[in-house]
């Protein structure tokens, strides 16, 4: 590559990796998706995909659909797949992807969503080769002596790398060139210096260990005290460490990985106030780029396009970041920096135009950062200061609703047109939208979490330009595929995506304001929060930090064109980005991009008064970072930040996989390991054994608790054999009651064999049930907007024939489950009135049409064609009698009824304090489940919470009874001491629309619960 600096302005990708798969992992449980080739089937195609595939015929990168880049099965070798390709000389990456998505893939060494393979092409022909065994991809480029970056500066004076079987006498160098340029010629480095390497150690010493756990098996080498000195000046130019052998010939040679040295030399930047800050009427502009050589500013008076009004350079501190103090009439211009650096992946010194990764505003589509006062009264709402929250006694009380902002109005007729899909939507207190939200509100809903807001990298933002569908979607039969290749053909250039591809992380998104080239979006989102804490629902921001929507020269991020190798998650030895969360993953175990997280994370909680953050897949995040963002949000106070942060509830997915799985590289924020911390994670125990089976299941007819097993047969084999159903069943009813308590790790009971066991004695799949200290610790749910809705989960899994009354029933005894118990109640959008996405487990791309939220109650989403091939294509055989069955499709009047039964459970979970205790030991002295044991009914679990033990918490009742009738049959229950008590039906359920459950009975002569078929009964003691 030419070393003459180039100029990357930052460009925006209607799609790439990030929109392909960034929802697969979403909802993945404790025990990762099977990869190995000894449980996936020989594929039905095989594809190269990378950077390469737009040289090779492809209409961009990073598509596993595309068929020119196909790999073919070799001839007589069952599961070698091979083709060769013609392909331009330069820098690659590629990997392999199974069956045309991204559910499957392989990178580096055949790991599953492995990192990427780095490939120089000198220019002709390449044969790539997959091997199905291994799952290893390969080319048949010659090796080099160059291979990755497996070397590692860990500290000033110190570097690592896996040493093994090193020959007699070799000896180490570090060679450095400012501009670039080292390389491996006839066995010798001809360009750039070198300082020696002493070799010091097979193994890390423990401190760097500590922080470098997957390098631990490292050896090391010592660098002159001369050279660590000049680490700071080093780092801004190339890096190759080399062995060396006795003859004095090269023998291998790798590149750096610098994250590690770069926070030991500037520890201080972790104190400095970064991104756009006001000193007076004056913005102070500060950047984090140590390895940079220059940083000028470029001010705009529009956000695209004319010659910048003023070019000035930064001046570099001692800690890294470089600064400058603005002037007064640059307020509402927007800016970019201009960063020169060497980029290892380019071999050269670039020029790099980016937006500030602080950025508080931009203009439309991302391309220019705004200068914007946050603090500026003209985008405060009236009465913002004195904004009064809903009230929340405690993280127990809270019952969320989880909504995406465009579903929420998009197809809202009482939405002013130009507000629908938008913030601004939220404001229109009249709309349907609104009233629905009003009514769940007033039945106990108190918090709507939002699908990612923050700036995403994959959606136009300019309406106008927004593609539809080119199809009459409504005249398709209701089992047909011509809706979703309507609905995907469009899919990269509409204005749909649910967002978990940032782009920015505490600017809101421009698709969803109803001007994004201004600060109109800041003003907008701040109307939202007050029409909804005005409403009675709290404000909770689901955020993505775990990952970007891209990474490299090329990309459309910033963090790696400022600072290259440091904000993204490395493979240790070829130095590629790992994704094994989808997209390129983000490290925030380092020092300054767990500090981006956490400042944004707070700028966001003070601009716009949040109540809660949802983290994305927040396993992939050190436990540190989650207690580091905790202890930023306790600080904030309402008389100094207008926000209490010690109000405000943090949660996310502590799912445990990919490169950093089993605390590989730090101890991550996972279900277990938050217990304790206040931090909730979402628990999929009760979700699985409620519903049936997984997320991930071949056969989505799987049986759960709530869906008919053993009690109500579907016939598909994959359920086992009665005696197998009924003991999975038993198995389930315990996984719920565990569920029922908020997950309590040490919580006592008798389990279905009679034994007395703690919840975290209760098996998950080889895990324990019980994992939480406390119940706000476990987010309690059987739907979320990833996998197939409630309704539609209960469309594959029960018995052929059952009627539409009894599907309603199933839907709310599943939903009760996470109403009445003790941990944060969780509910998709739509779940209570039936919401379908027509068996769509994938909806993150796939639109307006499946992605339905309909405020009239007139349709339900279900029957609206065969969702997206991409995702569900292998379970169409079971998809399309259900979607052409005219009774599975629900009439207005039974949305109505569902609605009404699911609002009753809200109403109920509010009327007494003892469905949400808030300790583990009062849930310990009150909760108990009386008919455990051998002999309990399978199909029926019955909770009794004493308020007779224990203090008083309800000065109202002496406690309630609640029995979750799954089975077929009316089941009558006895409970001990019950005997003598006023128990009555909750009058709620008394007078409330549900005629059946009207006849659930007390019998206080033999203390016996009698409830009908397919009903949960609340009764209660007065």
């Amino acid at each position: 590559m030419s070393n003459a600096p180039s100029v990357y302005p930052g460009r925006r990708r209607a799609a790439g990796l990030a929109a392909g798969v960034l929802a697969v992992p979403l909802l993945v449980s404790l025990v990762p998706v099977p990869a190995l080739a000894d449980h996936s089937a020989l594929p039905a195609s095989v594809t190269l995909v990378g950077s390469l595939q737009s040289e090779l015929g492809c209409p961009g990168d990073w598509q596993p659909e595309c068929t020119a880049t196909a790999l073919n099965e070799v001839e007589g070798s069952p599961g070698t797949y091979s083709a060769t390709f013609d392909l331009p000389a330069g820098d690659y990456a590629y990997k392999t992807a199974l069956n045309g998505t991204w559910a499957e893939n392989y990178g580096d060494g055949g790991a599953a969503g492995g990192a990427d393979i780095a490939l120089t092409s000198q220019g002709g022909q390449i044969t790539f080769t997959y091997n199905h065994s291994t799952h290893v991809i390969t080319s048949d480029v010659p090796a080099s002596l160059v291979s990755g970056a497996a070397a590692h500066w860990l500290a000033p004076s110190v570097l690592a790398w896996d040493l093994a079987d090193a020959p007699e006498g070799s000896s180490y160098r570090l060679y450095y060139a400012p501009d670039g340029g080292l390389e491996v010629v006839d066995g010798a480095v001809p360009n750039g210096n070198y300082v020696d390497l002493q070799r010091s150690s097979d193994s890390l010493g423990a401190e760097l260990a500590a922080t470098s756990p997957h390098l631990a098996s490292f050896d090391t080498l010592a660098l002159p005290k001369k050279a660590a000195r000049q680490a700071k000046d080093l780092l801004k130019g190339e890096l190759l460490v080399v062995q060396v052998g006795a003859d004095g010939t090269v023998l291998q040679a790798t590149g750096v990985q610098v994250p590690r040295v770069l926070d030991a030399l500037y520890p201080k930047a972790l104190k400095r106030t970064l991104g756009l800050s006001w000193k007076g009427p004056r913005p102070r502009f500060d950047l984090w780029a140590p390895t940079a050589r220059q940083v000028s500013l470029h001010v705009y008076r529009e956000g695209s396009g004319g010659e910048a009004l003023a070019t000035v350079p930064l001046k570099e501190g001692h800690d890294g970041v470089w600064s400058l103090l603005g002037e007064k009439d640059w307020k509402d211009a927007y800016y970019l920096y201009e960063v020169e650096v060497y980029v290892p992946e380019t071999g050269a010194v670039e020029r790099n135009l980016v937006t500030d990764p602080y950025s508080v505003g931009l203009s439309t589509n991302s391309e220019r950062s705004l200068i914007v006062d946050l603090d500026d009264p003209a985008l405060a709402p009236s009465g913002w200061k004195s904004l009064e929250k809903p009230a929340l006694a405690q993280p127990e009380d809270l019952s969320l609703y989880e909504l995406h902002v465009r579903d929420f109005s998009i197809s809202d007729t009482t939405v002013p047109a130009e507000r629908r899909g938008t913030y601004a939507a939220f404001a229109e207190t009249g709309s349907d939208g609104m009233k629905r939200l009003a009514d769940l509100a007033d039945a106990g809903l108190n918090a709507v979490h939002l699908l990612p807001v923050n700036d995403i990298g994959t959606i136009e933002e300019r309406r106008d330009v927004q593609a539809e569908p080119q199809c009459d979607l409504e005249s398709f039969a209701p089992d047909s595929e011509e809706q979703q290749a309507c609905v995907s053909a469009v899919a990269g250039k509409d204005g749909f995506n649910w967002g978990y591809d940032p782009l920015h992380y505490t600017t809101p998104e421009g698709s969803y304001s109803t001007n994004p080239e201004d600060s109109t979006r800041i003003r907008e989102f701040r109307d939202m929060v007050v029409g909804l804490n005005t409403t009675g629902l709290r404000v909770i921001q689901d955020v993505v930090y775990n990952h970007t929507a891209g990474a490299g020269q090329t990309s459309t991020n910033n963090l790696d064109r400022i600072v290259p190798g440091y904000y993204h998650r490395l493979n240790p030895t070829s130095g590629g980005v790992e994704t094994s969360t989808c997209c390129p993953n983000t490290a925030t175990e380092n020092a300054m991009m767990g500090k981006l997280m956490v400042d944004s994370i707070v700028t966001l909680a003070r601009t716009y008064k949040l109540d809660g953050f949802r983290f994305d897949l927040m396993g992939h995040h050190s436990k540190q970072n989650m207690l580091d963002v905790r202890a930023a949000l306790d600080e904030l106070t309402l008389k100094k930040d207008g926000v209490d942060g010690k109000s405000i509830y943090v949660y996310g997915e502590g799912w445990n996989f990919g490169e950093v799985a089993n605390n590989a590289r730090f101890e991550q924020a996972t279900q277990l390991n938050m217990a304790g911390t206040g931090i909730g994670t979402f628990n999929d125990r009760l979700r699985d054994a409620v519903r049936g089976g997984g997320p991930f299941d071949e056969d989505p007819r799987v049986q759960g608790f709530g869906s008919g097993l053993w009690t109500q047969p579907n016939g598909a084999e994959v359920n086992g054999t009665p005696e197998e159903q009924r003991a999975r069943l038993l198995l389930s009813q315990d996984q719920i009651k565990v569920g029922l308590t908020g997950n309590l790790r040490d919580y006592t009971f008798i389990d279905r064999t009679g034994a007395e066991v703690t919840g975290a004695d209760v098996d998950y799949n080889g895990s324990p049930a019980g994992y939480t200290a406390d119940p706000q610790e476990a987010i309690t749910y059987v739907e979320a907007h990833d996998n197939e809705t409630l309704f539609d989960s209960l469309a594959f899994k029960l018995a052929p024939g059952t009627s539409m009354a009894d599907r309603i029933r199933f839907q709310t005894l599943s939903l009760s489950t996470t109403a009445f118990g003790q941990g944060i109640s969780f509910w998709h959008a739509g779940g209570e009135a039936l919401r379908s996405k027509s068996l769509d487990r994938n909806s993150y791309d796939s639109g307006d049409w499946f992605n339905l939220l309909d405020h009239t109650g007139t349709d339900n989403g279900f029957a609206r064609g065969l969702p997206p091939r991409a995702d569900n294509a292998d379970k169409y055989e079971f998809m399309k009698p259900l979607l052409a069955d005219p009774a599975l499709k629900p009439a207005p009047a039974e949305i109505a009824t569902a609605r009404e039964q699911a609002l009753s459970l809200l109403e109920i979970r509010k009327s007494t304090p003892l469905f949400h205790l808030g300790t583990g030991d009062l849930v310990q002295q009150k909760v108990s489940f009386p008919t455990g044991g051998p002999g309990q009914t399978p199909g029926v679990i019955v909770m009794h919470i004493d308020d007779t033990t224990g203090p008083d918490v309800d000065s109202e009742r002496t406690g309630v009874v609640v029995v979750f009738n799954a089975s077929d049959t009316a089941a009558t229950q006895t409970v001990p001491g019950a005997e003598g008590q006023s128990f009555g039906l909750h009058p709620v359920q008394r007078s409330g629309s549900d005629d059946v459950v009207k006849a659930a009975s007390f019998d206080p002569a033999t203390g016996s619960f009698t409830v009908p078929p397919l009903t949960v009964a609340v009764f209660e003691a007065k």
